[in-house]
């Protein structure tokens, strides 16, 4: 897929004072002519900032670590990671559309997407607060179908569930990561079989029991 940079852009970008503090302790970390290192990370931080990747932050960026231009051009339109169009204010919803989550509904997902937000990805919505698009495998095929909004992945979903999402983003409500089925990481949606005396990756015992244990090994 070819990507470009929005054909809008803002006049220029620079860091808060906040975000150029720590930007420079990121930099600070790769040893002297490896500054270059820290660019995902910076242009992470951009797109954070401003909502979006945009070409001047993404020249920011470059002059910030002595690169050309074209080669922080060449990272920001590879990874798509980084968004080069304005997206939802409030949210921009990336759906999972890869094989695992594709078989268990994704499209029921994507369907969604389409009635209440936008016809075509990466279009904002008439409230300009919400975009989506289809993304590849998101890593948790296990618990498919998925999205993931910023940093924040929601798992087990179907039509039901994802429009109870989609109700409380439009609310103002920030809906919480993780499971809709209540699903502790990738366990079986049939209950733990093994390792039962584990809850939620943290053993039942105490801690005074598990001091005897440790105590009797040695």
């Amino acid at each position: 897929m070819l990507r470009r940079f929005h054909h809008t852009q803002p006049d220029s970008f620079e860091f808060s004072e906040e975000n150029l503090k720590w930007a420079r302790e990121q930099i600070a970390k790769y040893p002297e002519g490896r500054q270059v290192s820290a660019i995902i990370p910076l242009l992470w931080r951009a797109q954070e900032q401003e909502g979006w990747l945009t070409k001047p932050a993404t020249e920011y960026v470059a002059n910030m670590l002595g690169m050309a231009r074209i080669r922080a051009y060449e990272v920001a339109t590879f990874y798509f990671m980084f968004q080069l169009q304005p997206i939802g204010s409030i949210a921009h919803i990336q759906v999972c559309g890869t094989t695992s989550c594709m078989i268990c509904g994704a499209e029921d997902l994507i369907s969604v997407c389409k009635e209440r937000i936008a016809s075509i990805p990466h279009q904002l919505s008439p409230c300009e607060r919400f975009s989506w698009e289809e993304v590849e495998c998101l890593g948790a095929c296990a618990n498919a179908p998925m999205i993931q909004i910023g940093k924040d992945y929601y798992e087990d979903l179907s039509r039901e569930s994802f429009e109870s999402l989609l109700d409380d983003l439009f609310a103002n409500r920030k809906p919480i990561p993780g499971s809709r089925k209540g699903r502790f990481s990738s366990e079986p949606q049939t209950g733990v079989k093994c390792l039962a005396e584990y809850e939620n990756g943290k053993a039942k015992f105490s801690p005074a029991v598990s001091l005897a244990r440790i105590e009797g090994d040695q």
